[in-house]
C-alpha cells in the first residue's frame, strides 16, 4: 500500500466486516457526513453500527480493495437518539441484546436507554422476556465496551498506542483506567509490554514527580528486566544503583532506599552470591536457586541399574555395527549408574553416535526415554539424526498462555511428564528459566542428560546453564575431543577446531568443504552472496538455492541481516504480476518468501495441508515459506514444513525474512550449505564465540565472504562477556556442602 495522506474524517458506522476481539483489529465501513461510505481499518475494539467516529490516520490505497483509510487512533462518541441507539443495540454489540430486546428497550427508555443500561439495570426488569440475571449481563457488557473505550480515548490523547488498551483491560478490567492513571509504569508490566520510556513520558506529563517512588521502582525493574534480556539473571546492587540514577536522572540514594523497600517486600530478592550483592526479580530468583537445588539432588541420587553395563554396551555395538571409542563407552557407564549427566564436545567428535547410543542404552534398560530441544528446528535435526521422534521443550511442557497473557506450561510440579529419561540436546541455547521450568515437570525418578557444545554461544535469554554446570563440577561429565576418521578430512571440521583452540582457520586451500572469498567491500560482499545464492551453487554444485543458509554477525548496516534480505529477496523471489505481496513497516512479504518466526507465539492457528490435523503455536526461530496472502481478509499464510499457519496482517510483525539471518538465530541448526557474509562487522560481535557457531552449521559445504583480517581477528578473540549469573557458585557451594 502507498501511504497518501495524513488527516482526520469522522462518520457513523455502518458495516463492521470484521473484528478480532483478542487483539481488537477492525475493518469497517462509516458514512461520512455528506453520506460517502468509507472503509476503515484499525484497533478498534468493540465498533458497533450506529457509534460516531471520528478518526485520525492516513489514506491508503488497497491492491485489491481501492482507497481505504488507515485509523492510528479514534475519538469515539456514543449514538444519540432513539434510532442510532436502536441501530447501535440491535447490531448485537452486547451479548444478549439483538433487533428484538432493542426495539423493546428502546421504546420504553428513548433516548435514554443507554444511561438506564449503564447505571440502573434494575429499570430493565419486567420488561417482556427481562429478569435480573439477564439485566445485569447486558449492564455488564455494556459497561466493558465504555471502559475500554474511555481507557483507549486516554491513551489516545497522550500519544499511546491502543493495543495497549486491550492488553490492560486484560489484566485490570473496569479498573484499568484508574489504575494508569494513578501509576502510568503498569504499561511496563511484561502482559502490557510498553516502553518504559512510553510509560515515563506519560507519568511526567500527568504530572508525576520525578523522584516519585512510583517512577524509581519502576525505572529499577526496567533495568533488572533489560539486563535480563543481555543475559544476565541478576545486577550487582550497586551497579543496579548507578544505572537506575542514570537513567531517570536521580539521586543514588533515594534508588538505594528504594531497593531496600522493594526487597523488604519481596518485589526483589537479595542474596550474596558468586562474590555479588545480587539483586533479582522474582522469578530469576526462584529459577536459579530451585534449578540449583534440582541439580544438586539428582547428583546425590544413585540409582540403581541392576544392569551388566559392560554386556549392554557389547549388545549395542553389535545391534547398531560399531565398536565405540572409550569415551563413548565412559559416558554409557555413567549414564547408566547417574540421575544426571553432560556430554560435550565439538564437531566430529561422535557426539550423535553417543547419543543414539544412550537412547538404545535406556531402551535396554526398560526406560521410556523423551528427546528434546530449545528450537524446533534443533529438535527437527536430532529427529533426523537419531531417528526417534524430538520435540521443542515448549511443546514437551505444553506451553501456553494464561490470565493476563503470560506464558504457563501445562506440565509442571502438579502434572509431571510421564517419561524415566530425557536426552535435551543444544544445551548451550538453554536459560534458567526454561531448565527450571523442565526440572520442575520431571518426575524425581526420572534421569536427565545434557548434551551440547559449551564453545558454541550461550543462550539469548538469562543465564548461561551449561557452561555453569560444567565449571562447577558437581555433574558427571564427559567431554568427547576424538575427531574420527570419516570426518577428519573434512575442512569444515578440520578449521572448526583450529577456530575453538584460537589458531587461524585455514583460508587458502580452498577445496573441499570449505572456501573463501576475499571481498573487502561490504557492496562487493553482498553482490557474491547473491551471486552464490542464485547461480554459481545451485549452477556449478546441485545445491539448490532452499538448501543455501547464508549467515551474518549482525542485523545493521549494508552487510546486515536487513541489506542481505533485501538483496537476496530481489533476486530470488522477485516481483511479479502473479505473486501477491504485502508491506509491512519497511519490509515487503511475497509469496514464496522464505520468513521465520521471531517469538514464541502459543496462539497461532495452523492446520496441515490436507487438513487433517489442527494445532496452536509457532515459536522463536521456526522458518517457513509464504504460501498465501489474501486481501480481503487481512491474512497471510506460512508453511512451515507441512503445517500452514495463519497471520492476521496486525501480526506479521513476528516475521521477519529468513533469506539471510543473524548467527545467533541460526544456533541449533545444520544447514547443506553456508554462507557466512563477514565484512564491517560490530566490534562486539568480533569474537571466536560467533565464527565457530556459524562454521559449524554448515554439513556439506562452508564459503565465507569477506575480510581475512576479520576470521583471523576472531579467531584470537576469546571474548566471553561476562553474564552475572549465581548457578554456577550455587552447585559449587552446594557440592562442597554435601561433600564436607
Amino acid at each position: 500500500m502507498d501511504r497518501i495522506e495524513e488527516t482526520i474524517i469522522s462518520g457513523t458506522v455502518k458495516n463492521i466486516i470484521f473484528a478480532n476481539e483478542e487483539n481488537g483489529y477492525t475493518v469497517l465501513t462509516i458514512e461520512t457526513g455528506d453520506g460517502e461510505e468509507v472503509t476503515v481499518t484499525g484497533c478498534l475494539p468493540f465498533a458497533a453500527a450506529g457509534e460516531m467516529l471520528v478518526l485520525h490516520g492516513s489514506w491508503m490505497k488497497h491492491p485489491s480493495h481501492g482507497q481505504q483509510f488507515k485509523a492510528e487512533y479514534a475519538e469515539r462518541i456514543m449514538p444519540r437518539g432513539a434510532d442510532a441507539i436502536y441501530e447501535y443495540l440491535s447490531s448485537r454489540t452486547i451479548k444478549g441484546v439483538g433487533p428484538a430486546t432493542a426495539s423493546v428497550l428502546v421504546s420504553a427508555f428513548g433516548e435514554e436507554t443507554l444511561e438506564v443500561i449503564e447505571n440502573y439495570p434494575e429499570k430493565l426488569v419486567g420488561i417482556k422476556g427481562m429478569n435480573l440475571r439477564k439485566a445485569t449481563e447486558i449492564s455488564e457488557g455494556l459497561r466493558r465496551q465504555l471502559t475500554l473505550r474511555r481507557l483507549m480515548e486516554f491513551l489516545n490523547l497522550h500519544g499511546i498506542r491502543p493495543q495497549y488498551a486491550m492488553r490492560l483491560y486484560a489484566i485490570y478490567g473496569s479498573e484499568a483506567l484508574d489504575n494508569v492513571r494513578e501509576n502510568p509504569y503498569i504499561l511496563c508490566v511484561p502482559q502490557v509490554a510498553a516502553d518504559f520510556a512510553e510509560a515515563d513520558a506519560l507519568a511526567l506529563r500527568l504530572g508525576m514527580d520525578v523522584d516519585s517512588t512510583h517512577r524509581i521502582d519502576a525505572a529499577i525493574v526496567f533495568e533488572l528486566e533489560y539486563n535480563s534480556r543481555s543475559g544476565h539473571v541478576f545486577i550487582p546492587r550497586e551497579k543496579l544503583i548507578i544505572a537506575t540514577a542514570t537513567l531517570i536522572s536521580v539521586d543514588a540514594g533515594l534508588v538505594g532506599e528504594e531497593i531496600e523497600i522493594l526487597l523488604e517486600n519481596e518485589y526483589l530478592y537479595g542474596e550474596a552470591v558468586a562474590g555479588c550483592d545480587a539483586c533479582y526479580l522474582p522469578e530469576l530468583y526462584r529459577a536459579e536457586r530451585e534449578t540449583a537445588e534440582r541439580i544438586l539432588e539428582m547428583v546425590s541420587m544413585k540409582p540403581e541399574s541392576g544392569v551388566d553395563i559392560t554386556k549392554l554396551v557389547s549388545d549395542i555395538e553389535n545391534d547398531q555395527g560399531i565398536s565405540y571409542a572409550p569415551l563413548q563407552k565412559q559416558t554409557l557407564e555413567i549414564a547408566a549408574q547417574s540421575q544426571i549427566m553432560a556430554l560435550t564436545g565439538g564437531p566430529g567428535t561422535g557426539k550423535t553416535t553417543t547419543v543414539r547410543a544412550l537412547i538404545a542404552l535406556m531402551e535396554k534398560m526398560g526406560i521410556d526415554v523423551l528427546l528434546a530441544a530449545p528450537t524446533g528446528r534443533a529438535a527437527k535435526r536430532m529427529t533426523e539424526l537419531t531417528g526417534k521422534e524430538a520435540s521443542t521443550v515448549h511443546r514437551l511442557l505444553e506451553a501456553g498462555y494464561g490470565e493476563g497473557g503470560n506464558l504457563v506450561f501445562k506440565r509442571n510440579e502438579g502434572n509431571l511428564l510421564k517419561c524415566g529419561a530425557i536426552i535435551l540436546d543444544e544445551c548451550s541455547m538453554v536459560d534458567i528459566n526454561l531448565i527450571n521450568s523442565l526440572l520442575e515437570a520431571m518426575p524425581k525418578s526420572c534421569r536427565l542428560i545434557l548434551v551440547g557444545d559449551s564453545d558454541q554461544l550461550p543462550s539469548v535469554g538469562p543465564g548461561n546453564v551449561l557452561l555453569d554446570i560444567l565449571r562447577a563440577f558437581c555433574v558427571p561429565q564427559i567431554c568427547l575431543t576424538e575427531i574420527f576418521r570419516q570426518t577428519s578430512q573434512s575442512k569444515i571440521v578440520e578449521n572448526a577446531h583450529l577456530i575453538n583452540s584460537g589458531k587461524k582457520p585455514d583460508l587458502e586451500t580452498n577445496k573441499g568443504d570449505f572456501f573463501f572469498m576475499r571481498r573487502l567491500n561490504p557492496e562487493a560482499c553482498v553482490q557474491t552472496v547473491v551471486s552464490l545464492c542464485s547461480e554459481r551453487l545451485p549452477k556449478n554444485m546441485g545445491i539448490a538455492s532452499e538448501d543455501i543458509q547464508v549467515l551474518t554477525p549482525t542485523r545493521k548496516g549494508p552487510a546486515g541481516t536487513f541489506a542481505l534480505n533485501v538483496a537476496l529477496q530481489a533476486s530470488l523471489n522477485p516481483p511479479s504480476g502473479a505473486k501477491k505481496e504485502k508491506k509491512s513497516g519497511e519490509i515487503v512479504f511475497r509469496i514464496g518468501d522464505r520468513v521465520m518466526q521471531i517469538r514464541n507465539d502459543y496462539d497461532i492457528i495452523w492446520k496441515t495441508k490436507d487438513s487433517s490435523k489442527t494445532g496452536t503455536g509457532v515459536y522463536n526461530g521456526d522458518i517457513g515459506y509464504i504460501v498465501d496472502i489474501d486481501a480481503t481478509h487481512e491474512m497471510l499464510y506460512v508453511d512451515y514444513e507441512g503445517k500452514i499457519a495463519s497471520y492476521g496482517f496486525d501480526m506479521m510483525s513476528e516475521l521477519e525474512h529468513a533469506f539471510a539471518m543473524t548467527v545467533h538465530k541460526s544456533q541449533g541448526s545444520e544447514y547443506r550449505a553456508v554462507i557466512l557474509c563477514l565484512c564491517s562487522t560490530p566490534s562486539q560481535l568480533m569474537h571466536r564465540g560467533v565464527l565457530y557457531t556459524a562454521v559449524t552449521r554448515a554439513r556439506q559445504i562452508l564459503i565465507i565472504v569477506g575480510d581475512d583480517n576479520s576470521v583471523f581477528a576472531m579467531a584470537e578473540n576469546y571474548k566471553q562477556v561476562r553474564r552475572y549469573s549465581g548457578l554456577r557458585a550455587r552447585l559449587a557451594q552446594g557440592s562442597e556442602s554435601a561433600c564436607g
